[in-house]
């Protein structure tokens, strides 16, 4: 069963001016390793960074509570975004039988996540 829907749109132009203006810091203040990881291998990060961005606004968008920005992240299965999770939210996502499904997309001027959480065969 669904539960909640969020989407979110970013400019890859303001991931551009973010990593001029703040750098190293603000990779390390919004950004899990993994993600830069992957981003960073990209001749081009901005659009998979601003993808990542996306993906965590839109799962907040589904999530009642507040989140730090790196709470939750972007992983990869081969070609294939899954959203990973601290210690603690994982366990309150499997307390609660859910499950988060992540696509994401990007073209020459933006970024777009859409998350769609359901509650998980044989969950609560």
């Amino acid at each position: 069963m669904i539960l909640a829907l969020g989407a979110d749109l970013v400019e890859i132009a303001r991931v551009r001016r973010l990593l001029a203006r703040h750098g190293e810091r603000a990779l390390r203040r919004l950004f899990h390793e993994e993600e830069l990881a992957h981003a960073l291998a990209r001749q081009d990060p901005a659009p998979s960074l601003a993808a990542r961005l996306a993906a965590k606004e839109a799962f907040q968008k589904c999530w009642p509570e507040g989140l730090s920005w790196r709470s939750v992240w972007v992983g990869m299965e081969g070609r294939k975004p899954f959203l990973r999770f601290a210690p603690a939210l994982e366990a309150a996502m499997r307390e609660q039988g859910l499950l988060a499904h992540l696509t994401l997309s990007h073209e020459r001027t933006h970024a777009l996540a859409v998350v769609v959480l359901v509650r998980a065969p044989g969950g609560e």
